[in-house]
């Protein structure tokens, strides 16, 4: 599809993919094509404009002055044009293209995936990509559609929808409760075993509200520290102590027995889950169709 000045559309495609993911092999993993055809259709732009739009430094590719005021000017455009089409196509219920997705290790294969798994059949025609890991995923350098992320979102930049509140509660086996006995009240946590998530800001200090609005802050000492909350949870269910989990990893632990939680009386600050969209992107209609898929998902407790 050409336009005025015989520039084509995919080449300005190709070359807001450069510029927002900072590279041609992320660009074209974005894309789903060579990196080499990348850097054909950015020469091609830049031979038929006449000017140089990109420069390669030492780590990343960023345009010239050239290239931003282009970019600047094309990026919006092209994202309405995006809508336009998803607009065109909203009343079909095929869903086609594909949609990359990440969430965090335990809780993509507990949840997320089987989320996916119904939502695929739903929609046979769509290819479905999910990446899990604890690390927070660079969602334009590696052409992530949507991330699923829990907790307390800190970066203001982000595009995220709450898509639920969880509760967090703190837990033992019975194993070890039946050796170091059963607190009753928040300070009595202090005496315990406790194992801390290293990925939290403040593992070691929870505030809890009671009743009649009491509120105790307590600090606890570690006796084991871990970085996964998949250990974490193998660890306190083995008896090594007590720890605070959330309520979707223990959910199935709290009513078979295997973990009992510790003073219902008292409530922790609940958490988020969050879709978070990668930044300046249009938001698809597969996209915003599983953010809605999960939502309801998780709103039904997760089947």
């Amino acid at each position: 599809m050409a336009i005025p000045g015989h520039v084509d559309l995919n080449d300005l495609v190709v070359f807001a993919a450069v510029v927002e993911t900072g590279g041609f092999s992320k660009a074209a993993l974005r894309l789903g094509v060579a990196p080499a055809k990348v850097s054909l259709e950015v020469a091609r732009l830049e031979a038929r404009l006449g000017t140089a739009l990109l420069t390669r430094t030492t780590r990343r590719v960023v345009p010239t002055v050239a290239g931003q005021a282009l970019h600047e000017e094309c990026a919006p455009l092209l994202r309405q044009l995006r809508s336009a089409v998803d607009e065109v196509h909203a009343a079909a219920a095929t869903l086609t293209g594909s949609l990359r997705v990440t969430a965090p290790t335990d809780f993509g294969a507990h949840f997320v995936a089987p989320a996916l798994a119904r939502f695929a059949a739903l929609h046979p025609a769509l290819a479905i990509e999910l990446q899990t890991g604890d690390r927070i995923a660079d969602l334009v350098g590696e052409g992530i559609d949507i991330a699923i992320r829990m907790g307390w979102l800190r970066d203001s930049t982000l595009r995220a929808v709450k898509l639920a509140d969880f509760g967090q509660y703190a837990v033992a086996a019975p194993s070890y409760l039946a050796r170091a006995g059963t607190p009753r009240t928040p300070q009595e946590l202090a005496a315990l075993d406790w194992i801390a998530l290293t990925r939290l800001p403040a593992p070691l200090k929870w505030t809890f509200a009671g009743p009649g609005g009491a509120s105790e802050t307590v600090q606890m000492r570690a006796r084991i520290r871990t970085d996964s909350a998949g250990a974490l949870r193998a660890l306190v269910l083995d008896g090594a102590g007590v720890s605070i989990l959330d309520e979707y990893s223990v959910r199935r632990d709290l009513a078979s027995g295997a973990l009992v939680r510790l003073l219902p009386g008292w409530t922790l600050p609940s958490g988020g889950t969050f879709a978070v969209f990668p930044p300046g992107r249009h938001v698809s209609r597969r996209v915003r169709a599983f953010a809605e898929h999960f939502q309801a998902w998780l709103a039904a407790g997760a089947p």
